[in-house]
């Protein structure tokens, strides 16, 4: 089951396949919605091996206990923060939080120090968010953990009162900064690079990462699992294997503009490494109440 959509991590697989000599059949979907069916379905899940979008779908099957550990020489090619602890994930690449910019109005040193002072009416109708993103919602959970329900709350009813532009997904907020509709937008690092790769550095955004352990500093980690109830755990072991051997790392790294987690490996340019990003200290896995995290939103005005 994979969270990724087949325009990133298809032609890996299809790479995978090519070296291995072993056939993938992949259901793709949204990263939530294969959590919920994997814990629908338990020991039955027809699944070898779970890849999804963000730690904390990862965290809410491996809480309820159906992942089995994976090896030890390979979850140590990870640094600890973007793997669980009991082995029972891996992370892939990274994937990091940031504000993108217009550079043509605004400059870094004009941007909050922390995503918490978007909520300044200085703000207002400038701003860009994806509310029904995967990612906005894993950032939002991170807010949860790290500053607490009310003072998430707060952080939404502020920028909801400052009339943010609501998009679908991440790579029309990055275009509509570039046609001077709204000044800045909370998306994932990669989407500006795609742009850059296409057209250049004359492209008129660029990303702002939060320092300080700020909750919108957050790298979460695309990563995967392997279903205890698989009838293929050698072939999934080798298909996690091979997701984090050198080859594909630069791939991740060079086509999806990802964080590479295995050390040694360069990071995308036009991006600091990722031991210099002070992304929040705080367990991936506890990212896994997507539920609460919904409630809030829809509490709050932010979801319909």
């Amino acid at each position: 089951y994979s969270g990724r959509s087949e325009e990133l991590v298809g032609p890996i697989i299809e790479r995978f396949e090519s070296e291995t000599g072993v056939n993938v059949e992949v259901r793709y979907g949204d990263t939530a919605e294969l959590a919920s069916t994997i814990l629908e379905e338990g020991a039955n899940s027809p699944a070898d091996v779970f890849f999804a979008q963000d730690a904390g779908a990862l965290g809410a099957v491996a809480g309820a206990d159906l992942f089995q550990a994976l090896p030890a020489d390979v979850v140590e090619r990870v640094p600890t923060h973007f793997r669980s602890s009991e082995s029972e994930w891996v992370g892939i690449s990274g994937r990091a939080r940031v504000v993108a910019y217009d550079m043509r109005e605004t400059t870094e040193e004009d941007l909050p120090g922390s995503i918490l002072d978007f909520t300044d009416p200085s703000w207002k109708g400038r701003l860009g968010w994806a509310p029904t993103n995967g990612s906005f919602q894993a950032f939002v959970t991170a807010m949860r953990v790290m500053e607490g329900e009310d003072a998430t709350r707060a952080w939404l009813e502020g920028i909801v009162a400052n009339e943010p532009r609501v998009f679908e997904g991440n790579i029309p907020i990055v275009q509509a900064i570039a046609d001077g509709e709204i000044d800045a937008g909370f998306v994932n690092h990669y989407y500006l690079l795609r742009f850059l790769a296409e057209q250049g550095d004359s492209f008129p955004v660029r990303n702002h990462f939060m320092a300080g352990d700020d909750p919108g500093a957050l790298v979460n980690a695309a990563g995967a699992g392997i279903l205890a109830s698989s009838d293929s755990k050698d072939n999934a072991e080798t298909f996690i294997e091979f997701m984090l051997n050198e080859e594909s790392q630069r791939y991740f790294a060079e086509d999806t503009f990802e964080y590479p987690l295995v050390t040694g490996i360069e990071p995308p340019a036009n991006t600091p490494p990722l031991d210099q990003i002070d992304t929040p200290p705080i367990d991936l896995s506890n990212l896994s109440d997507l539920q609460g995290t919904l409630r809030l939103l829809n509490e709050t005005g932010v979801l319909p």
